[in-house]
């Protein structure tokens, strides 16, 4: 067995042996500190940090950051600095409070941001109780579950993420050393972005087109390349990794160099429009045929994505909804142990009560029949207990939760049910997706909860103290997310670009996809249906020969000025790992787990100076020229100057992932 995990037992990643017990790295009769005002400060700091972080990173590129590796590593090197130095078991709790923040952004970003595509305008109190509602009935609806999952399935659930969690945890000394680096990164990563995107320093886009061969291509045939030279996006393409960001560069691949010219080369010929579109394909850029038409295509894939991946689960999903059921309706033995104390069965039973009465009263804001709330109420509860228990065992299996389409299930579920109780348009459309936005946080806290409950579980922690501070980390990150989402909306546009709105746009993939689906149900708009079936046309391709379709997808959508930039992280990611692979032994362990590090801070970084960039933007006076370097209008300089300085991200990844530690 590898050196990292001989600090616990021997059986800790077998399965049990009939009358074999699992005795946790702290035993139960210790009184180790667990539950202290120092692992709840802190689990709230970090919670508020990856809240933030996480927002703007779903907002940008469809892709939440997972914060549990990170915080597990910073708690590790906090740990250091006290003078009683922080118990494993206080770092579990930093960690399951602060774990919070990726998964209720997550579900917040999938949603919510189509209530400000749509122009609804949810006031702040709305936006922070969706995430709120959802995340305590993600919580509450997998207490029951936890035994099964963690304790009687032990050994035969792979946990990928809580292993990794468990590993850092297990070698502390390591991981502090490591949390400096990853320090080092967040602090270089936020001041590069934070100047790139906020003010003209150097150009954040780089199209190449001062070279006239490019130029000519982008006006005569609709060929457009650009790229994002950001450190957050090449931190995202290293962690996805090499296959990842092949399949997902492919995507932007098709629609800018194969679907968008196509478009072009037909509907140049025209004189007339081409519904969607309201004017002469033959007058239109490049950007414009993509959003008239190719963006299209892009949601009809990705919501066909999402049909593969919920048939792919069906088995997974019947198990689970079993296990829910079998749970809820039976309980659990109580026990005096303290590793396999549980929250009492009755004060989850209220905790669900008095979440029905929240949610209750706030869909009677919407002032709509007492049926029609019922319903609504309804779905929100049964879709939650039911996606609950599939996203733990999806987790504790792959470490992959299908919230994209089972949140897709829900809106296309929800519309047809309260279209059948009278409710359209924008009452209707906002109806829908508070509803999806609860079941989704839900689904994505349940998720993450089960690899905290997991860690606990190896290392020795009181399932009751885990299940008690999950609750102020989903206060914590409803309030952070909530309020992140509030401030983007003001310093950006989210999905498109609106004609006389000169904000920059965040294409908010996830939240753009769900917004046209509710529309096309809830409105008497015209919907192109031709162009979302050849979407999922292409999806079916992709699963016929055998690849994943969701990534490829979301890559159709997004722009390929973000892809292609992932693409970058994820050949760097493969070099260092050759090296790592290479060097072996301890040293090869070291390289890889630093590139993993490095990575991490500089998706962190990134999103941090994103988000405080946006932040000024709301400065009266604030104006982009405020600092503007003299050559930031001479493409010929401040594009090569922005290839040049990424390149130079690329190379500290590199030659300090190899930096051998003292």
């Amino acid at each position: 067995m590898n050196e990292p995990h001989s600090v616990l037992p021997n059986n800790a990643y077998q399965p049990l042996a009939p009358g074999e017990s699992y005795q946790p790295l702290v035993p139960a009769s210790s009184g180790q500190p667990e539950l202290t005002l120092r692992a709840l400060f802190w689990g709230m700091v970090f919670c508020v940090l990856f809240s933030v972080a996480s927002a703007y990173s779903a907002l940008k590129v469809g892709q939440g950051m997972e914060a549990a590796i990170p915080i597990s590593i910073l708690a590790i090197g906090l740990a250091r600095v006290f003078k009683r130095r922080s118990t494993v078991l206080e770092n579990v709790i930093v960690i399951g409070i602060g774990a919070a923040s990726g998964s209720v952004a997550a579900g917040a970003i999938f949603t919510l941001p189509a209530l400000y595509i749509l122009q609804l305008s949810p006031h702040p109190w709305q936006t922070i109780l969706i995430g709120l509602a959802g995340g305590c009935l993600g919580v509450l609806f997998l207490i029951p579950l936890r035994r099964y999952f963690v304790r009687e399935m032990h050994g035969q659930l792979p946990f990928p993420e809580a292993t990794a969690i468990t590993e850092v945890l297990v070698t502390g000394e390591r991981g502090g050393s490591q949390a400096s680096l990853l320090i080092q990164a967040t602090g270089l990563a936020a001041v590069f972005d934070f100047f790139a995107t906020t003010f003209h320093v150097w150009k954040e886009y780089v199209d190449f087109q001062f070279i006239p061969a490019v130029r000519t291509l982008a006006d005569k045939g609709r060929m457009v390349f650009s790229f994002d030279a950001l450190g957050f996006v090449l931190g995202l393409g290293y962690v996805m990794g090499l296959r990842a960001a092949l399949m997902f560069c492919a995507g932007g691949v098709l629609t800018n160099f194969v679907l968008v010219p196509l478009i072009w080369f037909f509907g140049s010929h025209l004189g007339s429009p081409v519904y969607p579109g309201v004017k002469p394909v033959e007058l239109m850029s490049a950007l414009e045929i993509y959003r008239n038409y190719v963006r299209f295509i892009g949601v009809g894939a990705i919501a066909a994505a999402g049909i593969f991946g919920v048939l792919k689960s069906m088995r997974v999903i019947l198990n689970s909804l079993s296990i829910a059921l079998r749970a809820f309706r039976h309980g659990e033995e109580p026990t005096s142990d303290r590793t396999d104390r549980d929250v009492p069965m009755l004060l989850v039973l209220v905790g669900v009560v008095v979440s029905t009465l929240a949610v209750g009263l706030f869909f009677a804001s919407f002032k709509v029949a007492l049926t029609a709330l019922l319903a609504g109420l309804a779905l929100v509860l049964l879709f939650s207990f039911f996606f609950t228990s599939v996203a733990g065992n999806a987790i504790a299996t792959t470490a992959n939760n299908p919230a994209s389409g089972m949140t897709m299930l829900t809106v296309i579920v929800s519309s047809v049910v309260l279209l059948n109780f009278g409710i359209s348009g924008n009452t209707g459309m906002f109806f829908v997706m508070a509803i999806a936005g609860m079941v989704c946080t839900a689904l994505c806290v349940s998720g993450q909860f089960i690899t905290d409950l997991k860690v606990g579980y190896w290392l020795g922690s009181t399932p009751a103290a885990q299940q008690k501070v999950k609750f102020l980390g989903v206060i914590t990150a409803a309030i952070a997310s909530g309020l992140t989402i509030i401030l983007l909306a003001h310093a950006f546009q989210f999905g498109e670009a609106t004609p006389g709105d000169a904000r920059q746009v965040l294409a908010a993939p996830q939240a753009s996809i769900m917004k046209a689906l509710v529309v096309s149900f809830l409105s008497r708009q015209p919907v192109a249906y031709v162009l979302f079936g050849i979407g999922a046309v292409i999806s079916v391709i992709m699963e016929m020969l055998g690849k994943s379709s969701l990534v490829f997808a979301l890559g159709m959508y997004l722009p390929l000025s973000l892809t292609s930039p992932v693409l970058a992280g994820g050949v760097l990611s493969h070099f260092v790992n050759k090296k790592s692979e290479n060097t072996g032994g301890d040293e090869g362990r070291s390289i890889r787990e630093r590139g993993v590090i490095l990575a991490s801070g500089l998706m962190a970084g990134g999103a941090l100076g994103g988000v405080l960039g946006a932040a000024l933007r709301l400065i009266p006076g604030y104006r982009e020229e405020l600092i503007q370097s003299p050559f930031y209008d001479n493409d010929l300089i401040s594009q090569p100057l922005a290839i040049v300085l990424f390149v130079g991200l690329c190379l500290y990844v590199w030659y300090i992932s190899q930096k051998k530690e003292k």
